[in-house]
């Protein structure tokens, strides 16, 4: 018998109209990678969010080295030997980097005192893992997605944990930092500790898992070897169904210029030039810390321009606030959904309607309830959401239905431009299809749509030209015939 260090036995959960997990098993043995993967729904959140002690089983039993077990909370979980880093990170971005990376476990000296001295040096310990030269003492929401990203993981680690939940790890990282927490892992693996690996990117399940089990609907499809699966086997499994040509191809003639970018300049980026053609998919490409997000928050308003112009149809923008944006139809879809994008406490109804409400009021100022249950329901059947009803609130959706629903809500103003930055961003491989599907009829309507990607084979599937940004600068611009992986990353890294 394989040494186990935790089992999952017939567990089920049942939310208000849907069944979450229905009878769901899963072992994990000592000093194993077990990669678990499904659609956005299969219930994959609902297991990790019971193992990790935030929810509690309708039925079913966990033991954790042959011990019956259950969590009230997280904390309880974790002093078991079961840490989480969910998708949606947890740091408290007002407190500096070694404070979260030791929150609630800070050394003390005298008087019960923190002591700072062996604080930062256990934080640098742990900074190390990842080679990063980072101050203990920079602000969480100083740093970039993908070095929040690291952060969260290392706080887990340093749990010690017996088992370890990684979902979506890679989300936000770059290839070096990925490649750093895939050793990481190596070298816990060989220390006894197990892992519960999550992720839409399958390439990443062959990398670093021993065995994978699949979820569909909530209900176990089954569990085999790493090494004797394919991309192809496991998509099957997940979706029931044969997924090809993931990326599409565009089926319309791109038309002229008519969004020139000319000089613009801001906080992380400098002398940025180019221009958009009507129904083109264009590429940003670069590495975490080139400028990227910055640019397209600075082209809608959300972050100041500090010189250059823009232009629409020959006309010059100047947009001092997102909304200035969407009324001159320049829409921007933010790589954080959750906090910059959706209204999480409020209706499904309500987000999808959230931008474009000047569509249904009256001159009263009455808002039509109708026309907006109508407009609601109509993306609900387009982007393929999946929920008991449009009253639900987003926060209770699965991040791919999560990203659906900030997708139509920009579809909604009808735009001219699109800027969509990570729009698949911890989406499964089905709901990618579907998102890669809905950016292509957009483009072919007309809209001119600029796509910004840390997925480089997303960023080379989709695009008809990619621009490479580097320390703030664009630096390189490749045809999509020339647009291969190896002139992307060498043009981003500076390598001639």
């Amino acid at each position: 018998m394989p040494d186990l260090v935790l089992q999952v036995r017939d567990i089920v959960k049942t939310f208000p109209g849907v069944r979450a997990l229905d009878g769901v098993h899963l072992d994990v043995r000592r000093g194993e990678v077990h990669a678990l993967v499904g659609e956005n729904g299969a219930g994959k959140s609902t297991l990790m969010h019971i193992l990790g002690g935030i929810q509690k089983p309708d039925s079913g039993t966990i033991e954790l080295e042959g011990r019956l077990v259950s969590f009230t909370d997280a904390h309880q979980a974790a002093l078991a030997g079961i840490s989480v880093v969910f998708q949606e990170l947890s740091l408290a971005p007002n407190l500096s980097v070694a404070e979260n990376l030791l929150a609630n476990r800070q050394p003390v000296g005298r008087w019960n005192l923190i002591d700072r001295r062996r604080l930062h040096q256990q934080a640098r310990d742990l900074l190390a893992m990842f080679d990063l030269d980072l101050d203990p003492d920079t602000p969480v929401a100083a740093l970039s997605m993908a070095r929040r990203q690291v952060i969260e993981i290392l706080k887990a680690i340093s749990h010690n944990p017996k088992v370890l939940i990684l979902d979506e790890p890679t989300s936000s990282l770059t290839g070096p930092d990925t490649g750093r927490l895939f050793a990481v892992i190596e070298g816990l693996k060989a220390r006894g500790a197990s892992f519960i690996y999550i992720s839409h990117h399958l390439s990443e399940i062959f990398r670093v898992a021993d065995r994978v089990t699949v979820l569909r609907d909530g209900r176990h499809v089954g569990t085999c070897p790493a090494a004797g699966a394919t991309e192809e086997s496991l998509v099957r499994m997940m979706v029931g169904r044969e997924i090809s040509n993931m990326y599409g191809r565009r089926s319309h003639e791109v038309g002229p210029e008519y969004f020139c970018v000319r000089g613009a300049s801001g906080g992380r980026f400098q002398d940025v030039s180019f221009g958009l053609r009507r129904g083109e998919i264009l590429g940003l490409a670069g590495l975490v810390g080139a400028g990227r997000t910055e640019l397209g928050r600075a082209l809608v308003g959300a972050d100041s321009l500090v010189a250059g112009e823009i232009a629409l149809d020959g006309r010059p923008l100047h947009l001092g606030s997102p909304r200035e944006a969407v009324r001159a139809g320049v829409g921007y879809l933010t790589e954080d959904r959750k906090e910059q994008g959706l209204f999480l406490q409020m209706a499904i109804r309500d987000n999808c309607v959230a931008p474009s409400l000047g569509r249904f009021a009256s001159r009263a100022g009455w808002m039509n309830e109708r026309a907006i249950d109508a407009f609601a329901d109509a993306a609900r059947t387009k982007f393929h959401i999946v929920c008991p009803g449009l009253d639900q609130q987003v926060r209770n959706l699965s991040g791919g239905n999560q990203q659906k629903v900030l997708l139509s809500m920009w579809m909604g103003i009808g735009p001219k431009v699109l800027i969509v930055d990570e729009p698949t961003r911890g989406v499964d491989v089905g709901a990618r299809s579907e998102i890669y599907t809905l950016l292509r009829d957009l483009a072919a309507t007309g809209v001119g749509v600029v796509l910004i990607s840390s997925d480089l084979l997303e960023v080379l599937g989709l695009s008809d030209r990619v621009l490479v940004m580097r320390q703030g600068r664009l630096a390189g611009e490749f045809a999509a015939d020339q647009a291969t992986e190896e002139n992307v990353i060498a043009c981003a890294a500076g390598v001639t």
